[in-house]
């Protein structure tokens, strides 16, 4: 067996088909499909146990959550690699057989993932696509943010989760995220630069709880800097100050201003530097425009910020 699929299921009915169609369709069938259901209240473990292809096989468990059901389903693969996907996305037909090329042939290679096509709720697939960077050994990018944005993107040799562990169940959020860090610093990444991955957007995505994530996120990160690669512990503050941010943009999108506002200026904090990130930028402008938190800033940060928006040039 070359590919165990992993499907984390919860109340999975209004998607899981289109999940399971896009794995009839790939043009490599070397594979088993593991489908978790992870206590259902729906019909998803009648539907999966209805599946007529012997390459499916149901495991049913209590509800446990995301990370435990991934686990299930890696104890029981059988395959050498193991891709995950979630059961409200899709894949492209070659994603499988363009992935274990790049396994085959790249034995230094712990985990391949590809670019991402947005899809929209009704399955349809947007014209956005997301072009994920992150190749080689790559430890210092990965802990700064993670190149993946999707569950269902990468494949992983099996051997690196008998290296690492499983995932972590402690996190309520991002357990991914703290298993490609923990890959990368033993194994090398590579990408796929072509959109294989179809990422649903929909009301009921976990990562629009910004508090929940930002929680987690500094908890990966914790344990990620008790023990940092060489030279990297300079990383630290940088690491906590893209989390915030990306919690304040979170909180903004929520129409959670004040709260959006208290993040950003708790990224600036950790590294006033990120001021020079465009995204930071845009969302002081954004801020500014609702209730003026540019004049809550230290004078220093607002002659940088100054200095910036003037484009580098002489302030005196």
């Amino acid at each position: 067996m070359k590919v165990s699929v992993v499907i984390p299921a919860y109340n999975a009915m209004s998607y899981l088909p289109q999940a399971v169609n896009s794995l009839l369709q790939q043009t490599f069938t070397d594979f088993e499909v593991l489908i978790v259901d992870d206590g259902s209240s729906d019909n998803t473990a009648v539907w999966a146990s209805r599946l007529h292809d012997p390459r499916f096989k149901l495991i049913s468990q209590p509800n446990q959550g995301a990370g435990a059901a991934r686990n299930t389903g890696v104890k029981n693969a059988q395959g050498d690699y193991v891709a995950f996907l979630d059961a409200d996305d899709f894949w492209a037909p070659t994603k499988l057989a363009k992935q274990v090329q790049r396994l085959d042939h790249q034995p230094e290679v712990g985990l391949v993932h590809t670019w991402i096509t947005y899809a929209n709720p009704d399955g349809s697939l947007s014209d956005r696509v997301m072009k994920t960077a992150g190749e080689g050994h790559i430890w210092t990018q990965v802990v700064v943010y993670n190149p993946l944005r999707c569950g269902s993107t990468p494949m992983v040799r099996r051997e690196c989760f008998k290296e690492v562990g499983y995932f972590d169940l402690s996190l309520k959020y991002a357990e991914d995220w703290d298993m490609w860090i923990r890959i990368a610093r033993k194994y090398a990444f590579a990408v796929i630069h072509e959109p294989l991955t179809y990422y649903r957007l929909h009301p009921f995505n976990k990562s629009k709880n910004y508090e929940g994530q930002l929680k987690s996120f500094c908890q990966i990160l914790d344990k990620a800097f008790k023990s940092p690669p060489p030279q990297s512990s300079h990383l630290k503050s940088r690491c906590y100050a893209r989390a915030h941010l990306h919690a304040a943009w979170r909180a903004y999108s929520s129409n959670a201003y004040e709260r959006a506002n208290t993040l950003m200026f708790q990224a600036i904090g950790y590294d006033k530097h990120l001021l020079l990130h465009g995204n930071c930028l845009h969302l002081l402008l954004k801020l500014s425009a609702i209730h003026l938190p540019l004049l809550k800033l230290p004078i220093e940060v607002l002659i940088f910020l100054r200095y910036r928006l003037l484009g580098g040039k002489t302030l005196y």
